[in-house]
């Protein structure tokens, strides 16, 4: 099926492609709201909890052990990338959809009851962990699967409006998980937020699961996918193959996602601690998080439309032109400790990462033949996760700790907005390409 063709008989399934939409939109906000709600328990609970005990002497070790079981996850992206890949490849994009937000939500169920150190001693952090690894597991199976669905969907000219909306389930399972947890803290002493009120999100997942996969099973297969089957177009060993001819694309893939998914792990997780170190109530900074992450929602949204107009290529450009700009006087303006100013702060931020995220699922999909494309996005975008966003609140605060000052973490993320931008102009524009079979 010709982009042509796509396109004129897209025009007669306009219920279908809401349909479609709605479930990569659902879909992806309820996995990345699991994903995110642990981040963000990272920076405010599990410290105490889970990990307190095991450095006593260095009260600053806690937060930083805490932090990184973060990025721990992000080292089996990879593995769940490969094993989705393999199969969406093969057996269809719906399918991995489905089994990934069964494995994210049960995990992230189980994080809700997971006994503390105080109960099960070292076995608590231990099974933490394990929990976390099976997220990242999921997570990295996700995001290929929703971002192929979309824009394989897609009549050739609303490609990168099309990717937008699994792009916006990130800052939309932040604004959930932000807001759940405000509600929580908000409605709680802290004795109680620390004893019971931080297992309520975790829990919530069960409904949420439930929900996304009714959705998800309304769905029909991708029309690329569907025509590989009737064309027996698989690969006998498509992750071999596409190593073998697109190794340039999966680099520069992970390459353009270091700096986003830094910046963005900043507003998911490191600016919780940073705030309160300024003096910051929880329910304020969480707030502001809020605040910043609608900001993120308009402008991913934006800039697939805008990708589509003016090309991915520019359009990460000027994402993270703004987000190298910005970095400096941002911190500048947090440190005045205004809750006003730190929410401004974020938004202002949430700019350049919408610029430079919106665009990504067109982008990476016409990057790859249609045989290896979902191993090929999965893995680049696995891979630039672990390079960016990984240990990004980790490393922010070991030097906002070691410098007493968070402009070396504004200097950090400069440099990797300087490796990113460099990679995406290294890309030949794909607007257009054929993604046939």
């Amino acid at each position: 099926m010709s982009d042509s063709v796509q396109h004129v008989a897209g025009a007669g399934r306009t219920r279908d492609e809401k349909r479609l939409l709605a479930s990569t939109l659902v879909g992806t906000t309820i996995e990345w709201y699991d994903f995110f709600i642990y981040a963000q328990a990272a920076s405010l609970v599990f410290a105490p909890h889970f990990f307190k005990p095991l450095s006593a002497d260095a009260p600053g070790v806690a937060s930083l052990l805490s932090l990184a079981t973060i990025g721990i996850s992000f080292l089996f992206r990879p593995l769940g990338a490969v094993v989705a890949g393999r199969f969406g490849d093969r057996l269809g994009r719906k399918a991995m959809l489905v089994m990934t937000l069964i494995m994210m939500g049960a995990a992230t169920a189980l994080i809700g009851l997971l006994p503390i150190y105080a109960q099960i001693g070292v076995a608590a952090p231990i099974l933490l962990i394990v929990l976390r690894i099976v997220q990242g597991f999921s997570a990295g199976g996700e995001w290929g699967g929703a971002a192929l669905m979309a824009v394989e969907h897609a009549p050739l000219g609303k490609r990168g409006y099309f990717g937008s909306y699994p792009q916006t389930g990130v800052p939309l399972g932040l604004i959930l998980a932000t807001g759940v947890l405000w509600v929580i803290s908000s409605s709680t002493s802290e004795e109680q937020f620390l004893a019971w009120g931080w297992r309520i999100p975790f829990l919530l997942s069960v409904v949420l699961i439930v929900f996304g996969y009714l959705v998800r099973r309304m769905v029909e297969e991708s029309p690329v996918f569907q025509e590989m089957l009737e064309r027996k177009a698989h690969s006998s060993a498509p992750l071999q193959e596409l190593f073998r001819s697109n190794t340039r694309n999966v680099v520069l893939a992970a390459l353009i996602f270091v700096a986003n998914n830094a910046a963005g792990y900043l507003v998911i997780a490191y600016f919780l601690s940073y705030g309160k170190t300024l003096g910051l109530s929880r329910p304020t900074v969480l707030l502001a998080t809020i605040v910043g992450a609608v900001g993120w929602l308009v402008f991913t949204v934006y800039s697939g439309g805008l990708s589509d107009r003016i090309g991915r290529v520019r359009t990460f450009q000027i994402g993270y032109a703004a987000v190298f700009v910005w970095m400096l006087p941002m911190f500048l303006m947090m440190g005045t400790g205004s809750g006003v100013l730190f929410a401004l702060a974020i938004v202002v931020l949430s700019f350049g990462i919408g610029l430079s995220y919106g665009p990504m699922s067109a982008m990476y999909a016409e990057m790859f033949p249609a045989k290896v494309r979902y191993s090929g996005v999965s893995i680049g975008y696995a891979f630039g996760a672990i390079l960016g966003g990984a240990f990004a609140p980790t490393i922010a605060e070991a030097l906002t700790q070691a410098t007493g000052s968070a402009y070396a973490v504004g200097a950090y993320i400069m440099v990797l907005s300087v490796i990113s931008i460099i990679a995406v102009t290294m890309v030949r524009e794909p607007r257009g390409a054929d993604l046939n079979a």
